[in-house]
């Protein structure tokens, strides 16, 4: 047996098969390695762009939150001041309204006043008519007289 023979085929077997798969079967395998590094290194782009992603869209959140709470107190506040500013105006409508209701009743209590003022004229008109007329039908006395008014004060109370 030849060894150098041997070292020759074997050698030459090498080559081919090595041929053979550098040819056949070593493209599609650095083919599906470099396809499946793509695909990880994609995967995990996306994952990078989905925390951008999701840090900026819980930024907008916060914001919209925060301008979501301003204008609620600043609603809040807006009705706060228009109650007050209502409360405010019935409580002005109710001092005019019992301004004026004092004034008519001070006005009617006046007229009232005015109208017993008058009548008690013309009772005391009447009876010091009636207090002459009285007088004078009879003679003048002082005694008499006297007694008369005593009477016409005592009508008058």
């Amino acid at each position: 047996m030849y060894l150098n023979a041997t070292l020759i085929v074997q050698i030459v077997v090498f080559l081919a098969l090595w041929w053979f798969v550098a040819k056949y079967v070593w493209p599609p395998i650095t083919q599906a390695l470099d396809d499946r590094s793509k695909r990880i290194a994609d995967g995990l782009a996306a994952a990078d762009k989905a925390k951008a992603d999701l840090a900026v869209a819980e930024r907008r959140v916060q914001d919209e939150l925060k301008t979501a709470r301003q204008g609620a107190a600043d609603t809040r506040a807006a009705a706060e001041r228009q109650a007050g500013q209502i409360v405010e105006e019935a409580r002005a409508e109710a001092a005019r309204i019992v301004a004026a209701a004092q004034k008519a009743a001070e006005e009617e209590a006046g007229l009232a006043a005015q109208r017993a003022k008058d009548a008690l004229r013309e009772q005391v008109a009447s009876l010091a008519v009636v207090g002459a007329e009285r007088i004078l039908r009879t003679e003048i006395d002082a005694q008499r007289h006297a007694a008369l008014l005593d009477n016409l004060k005592n009508e008058l109370r």
